[in-house]
């Protein structure tokens, strides 16, 4: 083998660096885990354990001390010694997908398939916390932000309408707390709403008393499973083990759908709760400037950009969350949000013009 270059150590070293890193990562997230999220998790740090072998294989007496990993891989340490929550997954998500090894020569293409795979595992573990989170979560990004850009439009229209830094005020309190209550109130009856339509296709506890008694050649269950989807073949499978563990009294014969939906639709109070906290908490933002006495522009520049910083951040929370790009979805969330309160700004000027 040829001697490497000094930038091919520096590289080897850098890779080194992550491999360990994202390894202690792993680890730190598995000692907060149990049962299969915990094996599933020692298993990605012993991958990377790998993939650092092969580093220090290829450096040699080169490796040197442990070198400093990336900025991205270093928050995502201490975000994992913090929290070890579906966020830090989200984030080692998208440090899987950006793995460099698919064009560097030095890797393996196993080390690069690895990387491939490593991704969709983590997907598979942050998709089981963003389904535990998804209706209160859902329920308070859109409120915070339902808060901040409606009340920042009504602030800035009614402020370019000309009129007194105290009707202001009082409208954007007037408005943030009628927010607030609406989107509370609409949270509720959505999510209750739409749990109560799931209950209505649970199968009925009284049903099950009835497997034990049904005629084993005619065995009506096979229609259960093929209104539920499945082949005729399937569902007289499926219909076939059930009676045997029903007669044999080997378990309790389960009709259930294997997936549970309420869990990712949340509580009808809990939706309710974070909507109303989140909106007021969003709406309140444009109100601070007219709170502290500012005036005029420099209240409509303050309430501006308070607002659009926070625009920023939920985008980008959302963002992580979703394993989507971070800055597309914070600057889409500030256009939109900004574009609003810019439409709403103009009408109040010609409204107060006329």
């Amino acid at each position: 083998m040829s001697t490497p270059s000094r930038s091919q150590i520096k590289r080897w070293r850098h890779y080194l660096a992550d491999e360990r890193a994202e390894g202690a990562v792993y680890a730190d997230l598995a000692r907060r885990k149990t049962g299969e999220d915990r094996e599933i998790l020692l298993a990605l740090a012993e991958a990377e354990s790998r993939h650092e072998a092969h580093w220090r294989q290829l450096l040699g007496e080169d490796a040197g001390p442990p070198g400093r990993p990336n900025l991205r891989t270093r928050v995502l340490g201490l975000l994992a010694r913090r929290f070890g929550s579906v966020f830090i997954l989200a984030l080692a998500q998208r440090t899987e997908a950006r793995s460099p090894y698919d064009v560097d020569v030095d890797a393996t293409p196993a080390m690069a398939a690895d990387e491939r795979i490593h991704e969709e595992v983590v997907r598979g573990l942050a998709s089981r916390g963003r389904s535990r989170l998804s209706g209160s979560f859902r329920a308070a990004v859109f409120g915070a932000n339902d808060g901040l850009v409606s009340n920042l439009a009504l602030v800035l229209g009614i402020s370019a309408s000309g009129v007194s830094n105290r009707t202001v005020l009082i409208t954007g309190l007037a408005g943030l707390l009628a927010g607030a209550l609406s989107m509370g109130a609409g949270e509720y009856v959505s999510v209750r709403s739409q749990r109560e339509l799931l209950e209505s296709s649970t199968p009925s506890p009284t049903t099950r008393t009835a497997v034990s008694h049904l005629d084993v050649d005619a065995n009506e269950l096979t229609l259960v499973f093929r209104a539920r989807g499945m082949s005729e073949a399937q569902a007289k499978a499926r219909a076939n083990e059930v009676l045997a563990d029903s007669l044999h009294g080997r378990v309790q014969p389960s009709l259930d759908p294997p997936a549970d939906e309420h869990e990712a639709v949340g509580t009808g109070l809990g939706a309710a709760g974070s909507s109303f906290c989140f909106f007021a908490a969003g709406a309140l933002i444009p109100v601070l400037p007219y709170i502290f006495g500012l005036d005029k522009i420099a209240a409509v520049a303050v309430a501006t950009l308070l607002v659009g910083m926070a625009l920023l951040t939920t985008g980008a929370i959302v963002g992580l969350l979703s394993g989507g790009p971070p800055l597309r979805r914070a600057l889409r969330q500030l256009a939109i949000g900004i574009g609003a309160a810019a439409a709403t700004y103009l009408l109040g000027l010609l409204i107060g013009g006329g």
